[in-house]
């Protein structure tokens, strides 16, 4: 029986000093909360300049596919309501501003019913190619005022030029109603 009890004594008592160690183990030492922080600084200094370019990218194709939106959304309102419908292009500043208008009579347009002015972002270079800074839509989805030689927008990021992207957003209105979306690298 003597021998029992030193066993469940010998026991007990390493029970004891493995739970003093386990409970003074607990949490993280000052040297591996270093590491991690120094871990997740070198990953954000790595990954930065993708997530600018990320950033950029997207609010270009935002606002380029909104151009192309709004284009489609003329034509839809032209061939609807049998009446002209144009997306007027107007040089404001340093930036554009579009909106959609429709022909109430033979030469009078006017803002579509509640459409409300949108402009293009100005950090993007804006260059509009259309006759009169226009495009005209008839009532049979045609482009009224087409030009072979006037016929596009192109929206231009120096950011993304700058990483290497394809920095160029091409909208591009063919005689037809169709409208073209072109992701193109500048010079």
């Amino acid at each position: 029986m003597k021998n029992t009890s030193r066993i469940s004594q010998h026991r007990h008592e390493k029970a004891n000093t493995w739970d003093k160690s386990a409970s003074a183990r607990k949490g993280f030492t000052l040297v591996e909360i270093l590491a991690a922080v120094a871990i997740i600084g070198l990953m954000a200094i790595i990954f930065y300049p993708n997530i600018l370019n990320t950033l950029e990218t997207r609010k270009m194709e935002g606002s380029a596919r909104e151009v192309l939106t709004n284009l489609q959304r003329a034509k839809f309102q032209a061939v609807k309501t049998k009446l002209n419908h144009r997306v007027r292009f107007e040089a404001v500043g340093e930036g554009w501003v579009y909106s959609i208008e429709k022909e109430d009579t033979p030469t009078n347009w006017n803002i579509m019913r509640g459409f409300i002015k949108k402009s293009i972002p100005r950090e993007f270079q804006v260059n509009v190619n259309f006759p009169n800074e226009t495009v005209e839509f008839s009532p049979l989805g045609l482009v009224a005022n087409y030009s072979s030689t006037q016929n596009t927008i192109t929206l231009q990021s120096a950011k993304l030029a700058t990483y290497g992207k394809p920095d160029q957003r091409i909208i591009k209105v063919i005689a037809g109603g169709s409208i073209q979306y072109i992701v193109a690298q500048g010079e």
